[in-house]
């Protein structure tokens, strides 16, 4: 569903991708790792259009995600939110409804609160949780909001941006439970980026390791273990020495 084909991007002398190439397909989930600063969330911009690349090509089931419906294309898309990036001003319903109240999917304001307790149903959250602020939540209830927001409108597919950042071992245990039930009932395609091996082994189906703005390494997360690889071995059992250099 999603390919990146030789992918550069550099900010100023800062050369954040450097030749990626990354394929996704249709209804499986994908799980970008590596270290911060590796260009992890630039290539997840570069998808969504947020960022252009300087060169190289991506495709969303075989076009060019630069052409066409700007409107249309983003609302295949759902996206969770490393900080949650809830709306303070306004309540949690209208925060999950947020894309239901807008533009093309827009809908009468009754329905969309409808549509917005049952996804807060669907992520573990009480109807009473509709009215309240999101500074009423704890960080867990926020995360879950968040992702509510994420399937409010069916998306295709779903970007989750580090989902259990911030959370203590249980709660994202149970947000890494939520995202792998969700992907699987809906059918849709999922990309995650995160530092959490404990998300990678709970929520992908494959994963690829990203390192100084190369893929070094895809594959089943099965394989993750004996990959035979340097640097995704390094990372996944977080060893100071390997070919990815510790900063001191």
């Amino acid at each position: 569903m999603i390919e990146l084909t030789d992918v550069h991007k550099a900010f100023g002398n800062n050369h954040v991708l450097r030749g990626v190439n990354l394929t996704v397909e249709s209804g499986t989930s994908m799980v970008i790792i590596g270290g911060s600063g590796t260009g992890k969330s630039v290539a997840l911009k570069s998808i969504l259009g947020l960022v252009t690349p300087d060169s190289g090509k991506i495709t969303l089931d075989g076009k060019d995600v630069t052409t066409g419906d700007r409107d249309a294309f983003l609302a295949r898309f759902g996206m969770l939110f490393q900080g949650g990036a809830l709306f303070d001003s306004l309540p949690v319903w209208q925060n999950v409804a947020f894309r239901l109240l807008r533009g093309s999917l827009a809908r009468p304001r009754e329905e969309a609160r409808e549509v917005a307790i049952e996804k807060l149903r669907r992520v573990g959250l009480k109807p009473d949780v509709a009215d309240k602020f999101p500074a009423e939540l704890s960080g867990g209830m926020q995360k879950r909001v968040g992702l509510a927001r994420a399937i409010a409108a069916e998306p295709e597919i779903i970007f989750f941006d580090e989902p259990t950042t911030g959370l203590d071992p249980i709660m994202a245990g149970v947000i890494n439970d939520l995202i792998r039930e969700i992907v699987v009932e809906m059918g849709a395609t999922a990309m995650t980026i995160t530092h959490d091996m404990t998300s990678v082994r709970a929520i992908a189906d494959n994963i690829a390791m990203l390192h100084d703005g190369v893929i070094k390494w895809t594959g089943p997360v099965a394989d993750m273990d004996n990959s035979g690889d340097p640097y995704l071995d390094q990372f996944i059992h977080g060893r100071a020495e390997g070919p990815i250099e510790a900063v001191r």
